[in-house]
């Protein structure tokens, strides 16, 4: 199981939003790119990047994204939020990004979906953020109307290298992980499948890593010292 230590960024900043709300922002901190070099450093197979200000159409933090993607180095960097159009999926795989992170447009327009994956076959990871059952979209604040169990089974055939499930209700709060949820969808999906949202601690990895998720990304847990990186790699191959 790989554990993708997670970036969000916000105006320039690497941020911990608790349940995704602006308001609750739990972490802050001013480098991107230090944040990153340490997360290499410390061992972590794989960064989770979010731009949370391009998923709610208000920014854009590309110039954080190609300076995490340089100091990765050989260290794979998936990226998300706000890829809404072909240019900007072709100009993070440019860049060296390993696979972009595809959510709103992809559930909207799943012939877009179809498109992008077929291109860039094992390059596109697609977003499934549910709240409850639900998928949501738009960084979260519009629902997409349809359930995470009916996405699994409609993206079965096409060429993406995972589906990443976040439980946005659980997401930032370490309020522990859902294994029931991941454990059924695991079953559902013919892709890999990623965890997101309510790791509090070395307990939750273990019960995942029983579950057969190919991954999870971990942000709150480790920024605030709860999960301790070293602890956290212990789950990986």
């Amino acid at each position: 199981m790989i554990v993708h230590a997670a970036i969000d960024l916000r105006a320039g900043r690497v941020v911990q939003l608790v349940g995704g709300q602006p308001d609750h922002e739990r972490v802050s901190l001013p480098d991107p790119a230090a944040v990153a070099r340490d997360w290499v450093e410390r061992g972590f197979p794989s960064l989770h990047v979010v731009d949370l200000d391009a998923a709610l159409g208000i920014g854009d933090n590309s110039q954080h994204i190609r300076r995490i993607v340089d100091v990765a180095g050989s260290t794979p960097v998936q990226v998300g939020g706000g890829v809404r159009t072909t240019e900007r999926a072709a100009a993070l795989i440019a860049d060296g990004t390993a696979a972009v992170v595809l959510g709103t447009r992809a559930i909207r327009e799943p012939r877009w979906l179809e498109q992008v994956a077929t291109r860039w076959p094992d390059r596109v990871i697609l977003a499934a953020d549910v709240r409850d059952e639900d998928v949501v979209i738009s960084g979260w604040t519009e629902p997409a109307g349809m359930t995470g169990d009916r996405l699994l089974r409609t993206t079965a055939p096409l060429p993406l290298r995972a589906i990443l499930v976040t439980d946005v209700g659980r997401e930032g709060s370490m309020a522990g992980i859902d294994l029931d949820r991941f454990r059924r969808l695991v079953t559902l999906s013919p892709h890999p499948l990623i965890a997101s949202g309510g790791v509090a601690g070395p307990a939750d990895l273990a019960g995942l890593a029983e579950t057969g998720v190919a991954g999870v990304v971990v942000g709150m847990a480790l920024y605030t010292g709860a999960l301790d990186a070293t602890a956290a790699l212990e789950f990986c191959p």
